[in-house]
């Protein structure tokens, strides 16, 4: 494997965590090399949803299409809503779907605030979420690099939340659980300490 090559070594701890059945997985995004990763050590049944600026860059589109990822918009109002509607089925009908919860990489080391989607396919098709944490990354693959570094990568699969046996007031409520678990593993600050709307 690729990273194996690149003299990268990857820790999975928690398999035992993922559903038999569909599911959602929440992770953090802290380096383009995340998608790899999981698309290398989740099993195959597992679908990426991406977003849509994604569909632009000839190669890569390809190749996550290949795979049977899924692109979504984030910036128009009416195709945002489409895709949305598109997940949900897909999500109702027993795909199971991976979300970057932040919903893209940013250079400043941490976790920022998810977005909605992962939660309300969740909730509204009531299928288990399952938080993940990657551990790393960052440090493997630099900002504006290319070839990854000799270094340590962890992934931690956590404990499922399952939103039909549990009320949530809304998906905000899921969203902040998904985060604290995944913070409580991670090796990068909360970006959202201290912030009342958070």
């Amino acid at each position: 494997m690729v990273f194996t090559l690149a003299g990268v070594h990857v820790k999975v701890r928690g398999y035992e965590n993922l559903p038999a059945g569909h599911c959602i997985v929440v992770a953090n995004h802290a380096s383009i090399v995340d998608g790899v990763l999981l698309q290398g050590f989740l099993p195959p049944r597992f679908s990426f949803v991406i977003k849509g600026e994604m569909q632009r860059i000839p190669g890569i589109s390809f190749l996550m299409r290949r795979v049977g990822s899924k692109f979504v918009e984030r910036f128009d109002a009416s195709g945002s809503a489409r895709d949305a509607r598109h997940l949900l089925r897909a999500a109702s009908a027993g795909e199971s779907l991976t979300f970057f919860a932040e919903g893209t990489v940013i250079s400043q080391p941490g976790l920022s605030r998810f977005r909605a989607g992962a939660f309300v396919a969740a909730i509204k098709a009531s299928v288990p979420l399952v938080p993940l944490a990657i551990s790393g990354s960052r440090q493997v693959l630099l900002a504006h690099t290319l070839l990854p570094r000799h270094g340590h990568l962890r992934i931690d699969i956590l404990n499922p939340v399952e939103p039909s046996h549990q009320a949530f007031a809304d998906r905000k409520e899921l969203a902040e659980l998904s985060r604290q678990r995944i913070l409580e593993v991670l090796d990068e600050p909360d970006l959202l300490a201290g912030k009342t709307d958070a």
